[in-house]
């Protein structure tokens, strides 16, 4: 048998960021031969990534890429907010990020697709880190836009590193002004994304059953005044106005100024850059926004501090 040297074990180390004991054990298993022991490693790290599955991840990053008219953006989930400050699991946040942009929007196709440098694709390499780092892992969900004319530009809140954080925003503008002057308008537009968190872009995309529940809500308060039925019409009318000054994109108020609405704020770019404008698409995607804990996974937080 092939003697198991501080060197070899080293080497293994690197390879797969296992433990020092069960690199020097796979060694051992496997007669020396590092190439061997990696699939002897990754066979356990399977196994051990399997018992970690049921475990919530709802903490981990958000990440952005971005290039030429194309941006995508990636939520990618870990157990513990201390994982997301781990090198390893920010390197292959952005990587995906990146793959994103070449794979598109769909969740499926960006887990199928190959992540660079590793030999495996997206699933297979963040079932690698699952088995390394120690924690459920979740690719959650994936989008990407594209303009043909124009500029995607993105904005990270509280950014952890170069396009990493908590809440990204992409927002894509149609248009054939300098980039630079799309770059200050689509920074404050994703700002004011990040902060007002609008439900559609536009009233005509807004769900209808959101607008029929609200529409029903204001009517049945308006009703409740005793008021004649053509005031309590208008009272219901100038309430949905209000209603989609609210949580539509183009109808809100510009957080940057305070004032202006969105739509004109984007006329007024459009008339300084010398050319039309036009926000055809956002998406923003939050850190574990409607993952919810059951009461099992904080008993068992709990048990093991305690512990």
């Amino acid at each position: 048998m092939a003697e198991i040297t501080a060197a070899l074990v080293k080497d293994l180390r690197e390879k797969t960021g296992a433990g020092m004991m069960d690199c020097k054990k796979a060694l051992a298993e496997n007669g020396g031969d590092v190439d061997a022991a990696v699939d002897w490693l990754r066979k356990k790290g399977l196994s051990a990534a399997a018992k970690k599955a049921g475990r919530v991840a709802a903490e981990g990053l958000v990440a952005l890429a971005i290039k030429d008219n194309s941006g995508a953006v990636i939520e990618l989930n870990a157990e513990t907010d201390f994982v997301a400050r781990n090198p390893q699991f920010q390197v292959l946040a952005a990587g995906i990020a990146n793959v994103a942009l070449a794979a598109g929007g769909d969740l499926a196709a960006v887990e199928a697709a190959a992540f660079p440098g590793s030999g495996r694709n997206v699933k297979d390499e963040i079932t690698n880190a699952i088995a390394t780092i120690g924690e459920n892992m979740t690719l959650r969900r994936v989008n990407r836009l594209t303009v043909e004319s124009g500029a995607v530009i993105g904005y990270v809140h509280s950014a952890l590193g170069d396009g990493i954080g908590k809440l990204g925003v992409l927002v894509a503008l149609k248009s054939t002004a300098k980039r630079e002057a799309l770059e200050a308008i689509g920074k404050q537009l994703a700002m004011h994304i990040a902060a007002a968190n609008p439900q559609s872009l536009s009233v005509k995309d807004l769900d209808p059953a959101a607008v029929e529940r609200e529409r029903t809500v204001l009517s049945d308060q308006a009703a409740a005044s005793g008021k004649p039925a053509d005031i309590i019409a208008k009272m219901v009318e100038g309430r949905i106005r209000k209603f989609y000054q609210e949580v539509v994109l183009l109808e809100q108020t510009f957080v940057i100024d305070g004032e202006t609405q969105v739509g004109k704020a984007i006329e007024k770019a459009a008339k300084e850059a010398g050319a039309p404008i036009e926000l055809v698409a956002f998406t923003r995607f939050q850190l574990g926004e409607g993952i919810e804990k059951k009461a099992d996974d904080f008993a068992a937080e709990v048990a093991k501090m305690a512990g």
